[in-house]
């Protein structure tokens, strides 16, 4: 017991020890992060299981933002505008996104394509439970991909140190014509805190207006577009089921529930940066249904690798990009959380 307990106490200090550095230095945290993230691609395709491992990579450089965000969000002592159940929720939504990728390719090479589909519809099911809960029982609104939104470093970091110091109107001159802001040389920061930019009067995207805001509140109409649209992944997980791969009833169902509710949700005025943010990154994931089989099989294809093809051989440069897309595109394809996650 005694040697457990020293192996508890190593942990915490380390733990302690880890956390007090994320928040002093939460720029050279970001770079860590991005060093992860960097790595996974820098793996993908050098060796046997490499796609794999490059996956778990990621997967953990996902998972280190999360952590080390949720460390500094105590360190500011600014939670989440939610319930200590609602946050939990969201974290196990934002895990479950983050590694379901990972847990796909683990499942087939560890039991097969029947152990892969097992494994998606199961991952597929615990997500749209979490999200119905939240719409419905929390009204938590549009559901955001990632559920937690990750901190931006600079602008929201930056906007608490401002918080916390001497208000920027009281020390900065403003130029009456130009409107240029101007700090005097006496306002300035310690050398090591200082940053070398213009000085801003106001964060137009700081950490308090998004913790702070409130969802947009849905309408009837509204939550139901937006339940269709949460539960469009396992009808269609259903209808593959039901019709086969090669059907086109999977691809033309899932596609018209979300038109349908991108149709009825774009309609609406959001009045959060990170809602409308959501919508045109839902804009953009229509795009995905020409990437989606039994579509890209039949029509986009060919297309898609003659271009990449013509790009290669005669824009200098874009061959170093596109030849290894060209090589990755099979590889993605088979995947089901890049196709339809």
């Amino acid at each position: 017991m005694s040697r457990f307990k020293e192996h508890v106490d190593k942990l915490t200090r380390v733990y302690e020890r880890y956390t007090e550095y994320v928040r002093r230095n939460p720029a050279a945290t970001a770079q860590l992060e991005s060093t992860v993230r960097t790595m996974s691609y820098l793996i993908a395709g050098r060796f046997a299981d490499s796609h794999e491992i490059s996956e778990l990579v990621y997967s953990a450089s996902n998972l280190l933002v999360l952590f080390n965000d949720s460390i500094l969000r105590k360190g500011l002592r600014c939670a989440l505008p939610a319930t200590l159940s609602q946050q939990r929720l969201l974290t196990w939504l934002s895990v479950l996104e983050y590694v379901e990728v990972f847990l796909e390719m683990g499942a087939c090479k560890l039991w097969g394509d029947a152990g892969r589909w097992l494994v998606i519809g199961l991952i597929q099911i615990f997500k749209t439970i979490f999200r119905f809960v939240l719409l419905l029982w929390y009204k938590s609104g549009i559901q955001t991909s990632p559920p937690i939104i990750p901190l931006d470093r600079g602008a929201d970091l930056g906007s608490e140190d401002d918080d916390n110091g001497e208000p920027e109107d009281a020390t900065c001159f403003v130029g009456q014509r130009s409107g240029r802001v101007i700090r005097p040389l006496g306002s300035g920061p310690s050398l090591q805190a200082r940053l070398w930019g213009a000085p801003s009067q106001k964060k137009s995207s700081s950490l308090k207006e998004k913790l702070l805001s409130k969802p947009t509140q849905l309408r009837l109409q509204e939550s139901i577009a937006e339940t269709v649209y949460i539960g469009r992944p396992l009808i269609h997980l259903l209808c593959l089921g039901l019709c086969g791969k090669q059907s086109w009833k999977p691809w033309l169902v899932s596609g018209v529930l979300e038109l349908s509710s991108f149709a009825v949700l774009n309609e609406s005025r959001f009045e959060n940066r990170w809602e409308r943010a959501e919508m045109r990154r839902r804009t953009f994931l229509l795009l995905y249904y020409l990437l989606r089989s039994p579509f890209y099989d039949k029509f986009s294809e060919e297309k898609i690798l003659f271009l990449l093809r013509l790009l290669a051989d005669h824009v200098p440069g874009i061959g170093l990009i596109a030849r290894p897309l060209m090589d990755y595109l099979p590889t993605w394809q088979k995947i089901y959380f890049y196709n339809w996650g």
